[in-house]
């Protein structure tokens, strides 16, 4: 049950699921966009304008309905960051001479 309750990280850097979320997230919010504008012209909204509405409903409209995705990236996001300012910081001190300081 505890599985559940942690982020879903598959690889152990987390690139290959926060590659997947990322997709996911981008591929719902497409969809998302053609559902609005597809819902428009059927009330003969002219295409052009119903992409533009339906591009702009949907921003605030993401945030809402696809809440869990967009924090799992937003927290895979976070969790790549810290990996890289981890290494970057190993590295600079390895670069000052500073060998031993990442172990302790």
């Amino acid at each position: 049950m505890q599985e559940q309750d942690q982020p879903d990280t598959a690889a152990p850097d987390g690139r290959s699921t926060l590659a997947r979320d990322i997709a996911l997230y981008t591929l719902a919010r497409f969809s998302l966009v053609a559902l609005v504008a597809l819902v428009l012209m059927l009330f003969q909204v002219p295409a052009l304008v119903a992409l533009a509405v339906s591009v702009v409903v949907v921003m605030p409209l993401s945030l809402v309905v696809f809440g869990t995705l967009r924090r799992r990236v937003a927290t895979g996001m976070a969790e790549r960051s810290a990996v890289r300012k981890a290494r970057r910081e190993e590295l600079r001190a390895q670069l000052r001479g500073e060998a031993g300081t990442s172990a302790e």
